[in-house]
């Protein structure tokens, strides 16, 4: 591949993450979880399975823990999570998703399937499917971390 083939996938590439959370966040948003920016739905990603530290979404946020710290801060406040204490670590707090942040996260999830759906209606199902499997294949195993 050459150099300005490789420029023109790496554009096009972001252009459609850029597009996809934009979709997403506005997916959210018109259904009614208003005040939150795009680094909140990675943040929910990571809280979603178990919760987490604050030290462990700074890791996966790819942030210092006080910019984790204030961001916990701003969704303990506008209620889509709480802080609870770690079951194995007496020192540590626990951010767990609140029922809001859940419906929130469900919110998502419809909002991708949505934005997935444009692309569906340009792609035929094989390349769709074989887009997935490109992308799964090259994709590094961490984490997904916002830009902004």
């Amino acid at each position: 591949m050459q150099n300005s083939d490789a420029m023109a996938l790496s554009a096009a590439l972001l252009a459609a993450a850029g597009d996809l959370t934009r979709r997403i966040h506005d997916g959210v948003v018109a259904r009614g979880f208003e005040g939150l920016r795009p680094a909140h739905g990675f943040a929910f990603a990571r809280l979603a399975p178990d919760g987490a530290t604050v030290t462990e979404l700074a890791a996966h946020l790819g942030v210092t823990k006080q910019a984790a710290s204030q961001l916990v801060d701003e969704i303990v406040r506008k209620g889509y999570a709480e802080r609870r204490p770690h079951p194995g670590d007496a020192r540590a707090r626990l951010v767990v998703l609140t029922e809001r942040g859940w419906a929130c996260t469900r919110a998502a999830e419809e909002a991708a399937a949505q934005a997935v759906g444009v692309w569906a209606a340009r792609l035929d199902e094989g390349e769709l499917r074989a887009l997935l499997h490109g992308l799964t294949r090259i994709a590094s195993d961490g984490p997904v971390r916002p830009g902004w």
